[in-house]
């Protein structure tokens, strides 16, 4: 019995030891949001939103779908490279366990809102409450693997990336003419309500562990091709959608600052990913794109309409498309958004990029 104690005692020490040096090299990462960041989890649901049939994932390493919404990588694995780490797992894969749970997870789920009502119409989607419920979880699992000491360090030096907002309105508000949402609340008051919500969840990040917190902003909502292929009568972006998204993103900048100020801390960054998006959208021969407004996979206008399937239209490279299918980017532009996010200036980054947290932070260690 004594010495099933001591061998008890020493794997203890030992993965001690191991997630200490893996916290030298590199700090956990942790994803929350919708489809845009969503590397799998609905796979593991019986939903509509998901992708895990082809063409999704024809260029990535292992040409197979994986449930990213992109031809390839999307925005957290390309944060994964630049912290030197490898890929975060989906949290419902069966695969994260042992010392793989120390790399981090990614709660998000394709579909999702602040609000609980968005996305309804998929059913079994991970509402962002339940992503924070799963966190908790994951702390405790972590706990009994290394410790509740080295547990908290690992969630308090890690870094958080949360990317909620267009689905409230594409999802929901614009849903369907007369929405719910849209009888009432006229669009101001809306988001003034959704920006609201989002402070709760942000606070509740913040409660339970969160110190280093990318908070992303909705893109411009009105120039995606599913919004071009139902909405514009002439190639120009909805005018609705758009200003829903110029409401909402200063506003969520507001609530940062706010936040920041509370805790007497930088804790969450926000990110322009509007600014990022209008770069390519207004010029995107100067990223290299041949098109910003025809979806790389999909049908009808602007290839805007329905779902990427293995029967819709399909570019044949990639690389020249800002979006991949109605919705969602391309790797390439996945890319170019992560680095102004490594690097970019005031206009993109508030109040400093990662990289300037990373040396901060590391500075600290």
């Amino acid at each position: 019995m004594a010495s099933c104690m001591v061998y008890a005692c020493y794997i203890y020490i030992v993965l001690g030891i191991l997630v200490l040096k893996g916290a030298e090299a590199q700090r956990a990462f942790f994803v929350f949001g919708d489809s845009l960041v969503d590397n799998g989890n609905n796979n593991f649901l019986a939903t509509t939103a998901r992708a895990d049939a082809p063409p999704y994932g024809i260029d990535f390493p292992t040409g197979r779908p994986t449930g990213r919404f992109s031809n390839g990588y999307n925005i957290p694995d390309f944060i994964s490279q630049s912290l030197g780490a490898e890929s975060t797992l989906p949290y419902l894969d069966p695969e994260l366990d042992g010392e793989r749970l120390l790399v981090g997870a990614n709660f998000a789920s394709a579909g999702i809102g602040i609000l609980n009502d968005t996305g309804i119409q998929f059913v079994n989607i991970i509402r962002i409450y339940r992503q924070l419920e799963y966190w908790q979880e994951y702390q405790q699992r972590v706990s009994a693997l290394i410790g509740p000491e080295q547990t908290e360090r690992l969630i308090n030096g890690a870094l958080v990336l949360i990317t909620l907002g267009g689905n409230d309105f594409v999802n929901n508000y614009y849903l369907v003419p007369y929405s719910a949402r849209s009888r009432q609340y006229n669009l101001p008051d809306y988001v003034k309500y959704i920006i609201s919500e989002y402070k709760k969840v942000l606070r509740r990040l913040y409660e339970i562990g969160a110190r280093r917190v990318l908070v992303t902003g909705t893109g411009p909502l009105g120039c995606v091709p599913a919004e071009l292929a139902q909405r514009s009568t002439n190639g120009d972006c909805s005018a609705e959608l758009q200003q829903a998204a110029a409401l909402f993103n200063p506003q969520l900048v507001q609530i940062i600052r706010q936040l920041n100020s509370e805790i007497g801390s930088n804790v969450f960054v926000g990110v322009n990913t509007q600014q990022m998006h209008i770069d390519f959208i207004s010029n995107p021969q100067r990223y290299g794109f041949v098109t910003s407004k025809v979806a790389c996979c999909g049908q009808g206008p602007y290839n805007g309409l329905g779902l990427c399937t293995p029967a819709s239209n399909l570019c044949p490279n990639r690389d020249s498309y800002a979006f991949w299918d109605p919705f969602h980017p391309t790797e390439r532009a996945n890319r170019i958004i992560v680095q102004q996010i490594l690097s970019g200036t005031s206009e993109y980054m508030y109040p400093m990029n990662l990289s300037t947290i990373m040396a901060l932070d590391s500075s600290k260690n």
